[in-house]
């Protein structure tokens, strides 16, 4: 597997996580607790880790790990269950929580994640995910902070990876044979 081509440049990206972050200070800007941003592992690391840098609200940083699985065959199936493999540090009851994902492909472990952070009695709970993937949803959720629509390709960089490699690179490229 090799890069194929660029999909979003370092520039476009840092340009528009700044632009969503000034709509997350305006929409918070009176909250009264610290706004509660779950990273979602690994893919969301730098993605959080620049949103963060242009907040000017009061937040804290937390961060949860996820496994969806099928007991398919398919392995890109996406009827399978999520677990929970490493869950949040900070109390979340009665806080605003933003949820941060790298990828919104199928939508089925943001609808799950979705449900879970309502169950823990919330005061609010919201999204925002750096690339959305033009495709249909399984699960249809509701993105309130949206960074990208790309093409239905496998893609790579800031924070998305192939076998743990291309993670860090500073821009998004679709994976080619």
């Amino acid at each position: 597997m090799r890069l194929k081509r660029t999909i979003l440049t370092s520039d476009d990206i840092q340009a528009r996580v700044k632009e969503l972050a000034d709509q997350i200070n305006r929409d918070y800007k009176d909250i009264e607790n610290p706004l509660v941003l779950v990273g979602v592992l690994k893919g969301s690391f730098i993605y959080m880790a620049d949103l963060c840098r242009y907040l000017t609200i009061p937040h804290v940083v937390d961060f949860m790990a996820v496994s969806s699985y099928s007991h398919s065959s398919n392995a890109t199936k996406a009827s399978g269950n999520v677990r929970i493999i490493m869950d949040c540090r900070e109390n979340q009851q009665d806080r605003d929580v933003l949820i941060v994902e790298d990828i919104l492909d199928s939508g089925h472990t943001l609808d799950y994640l979705i449900k879970n952070f309502k169950a823990r009695y919330t005061k609010s709970v919201k999204t925002t995910v750096l690339v959305r993937k033009k495709t249909d949803r399984t699960y249809p959720v509701n993105i309130d902070y949206l960074g990208f629509e790309i093409p239905d390709v496998w893609v790579v960089g800031y924070g998305l990876d192939y076998a743990e490699k291309y993670r860090t690179l500073p821009y998004i490229a679709e994976m080619g044979e």
